[in-house]
Order: C-alpha cells, then structure tokens, then sequence
C-alpha cells in the first residue's frame, strides 16, 4: 500500500525545549483542523468520489497529511522530551501530563481528545471539496498564528513549510472543483 521512508517528510528542529509552544501544537495534531483530522476525512472521502483523478488526488494529499501528522508530533517529543513535571504544569500540561506522562495524544490545544465529529464526508464532491479548502484554509491560519506565537526560527521555518503545503492542498481542491463543474456543464 505505502513505501515508507524512514525519514521526516521535512526536517524539523527546535532551538530550544519550549513546553508552552508544544502545549500550542496540540491543536495541529489533534485538533477539529489538524492533520489527523485531514487525513481521515480526505482518505474516507475518497470512495464516494466518482472521479478517479480525484480520488488519486485524495489518496495523495491524505497521504501527505500523515506524514505532515508525523512532523508535529516530533516537534512536540523534541519541545518536550527533556521538561521536567514542574516545567509541563507551568505550561499548562499538568493535567495532560497526570494522564499520558510525555506520552503523546490526540487534543486540541486546551485538552479536548480527538472526535470523529471533526471530519466531514457528505457523499457530494463540490460539498466535500469545499468543506476540504475551508479546512485547509483554517489549518493554514492556524500554523500562521503558530508561526507568530514562537521566536524559535527552526521551529518556524517547518511551521512556515507545513503552512505553505496547506495553500498548495487548497489550491488542488480547488481546481478539482473546477474539473467537476467542467464535466457537469
């Protein structure tokens, strides 16, 4: 099914151990406009599509959404894996700490778990493809915020990367809208 490559699909590196921003990276993880939620719903979208060029273009950017899932939760271990208990409760991870140690585990930001409510799939290709740009465009102002909230210019620039892919994935569903509306004239 997958080649997998034992390697990031971008290198991350943090300058320093920061905790707070971690706690903040929760959102893209497991968050309603994370790349787990992004994955899923574009990979179960997929089998109600009826045109297999999009549907390859499903499988492709869900795919991808994995890998990008992949390079946040590094960016958490790395921010994390040297704080000591004190350091996480200061940070706002005391109770996620009490529950998962430094274990990772899907929340949003303020500590609510993942909920299959996140994806959408309605059996209609525009409603799914214009559900799937608002979802890219929600995640990409999010990594921009994120962007704004650390001064750690390693962290940042993989941040920037991520954000740039979500305009790119955008911008494919948008022109598969415009390849179904072509077909349906």
């Amino acid at each position: 099914m997958w080649i997998y490559e034992k390697k990031l699909f971008y290198p991350v590196k943090v300058s320093k151990p920061d905790p707070k921003i971690a706690k903040l990276l929760y959102e893209v993880y497991g968050g309603q406009d994370g790349e787990l939620s992004s994955a899923l719903r574009y990979l179960n979208q997929r089998y109600t599509m009826t045109d297999k060029r999009i549907i390859a273009l499903l499988t492709d950017i869900g795919t991808e959404e994995l890998a990008h899932l992949e390079v946040i939760a590094t960016m958490i271990f790395q921010l994390t894996k040297d704080a000591t208990p004190e350091q996480l409760k200061e940070a706002g991870l005391g109770p996620f700490f009490v529950n998962h140690g430094k274990a990772l585990f899907y929340t949003n930001a303020v500590g609510v778990p993942w909920s299959a409510m996140y994806i959408q799939a309605k059996d209609d290709p525009i409603a799914d493809l214009t559900d799937n740009i608002a979802a890219e465009e929600r995640t990409r102002a999010t990594y921009q915020w994120l962007i704004e909230m650390t001064d750690d210019v390693d962290l940042q620039d993989s941040l920037k990367f991520l954000r740039e892919r979500t305009i790119v994935h955008a911008l494919r569903f948008r022109e598969a809208i415009e390849l179904l509306k072509g077909e349906t004239l």
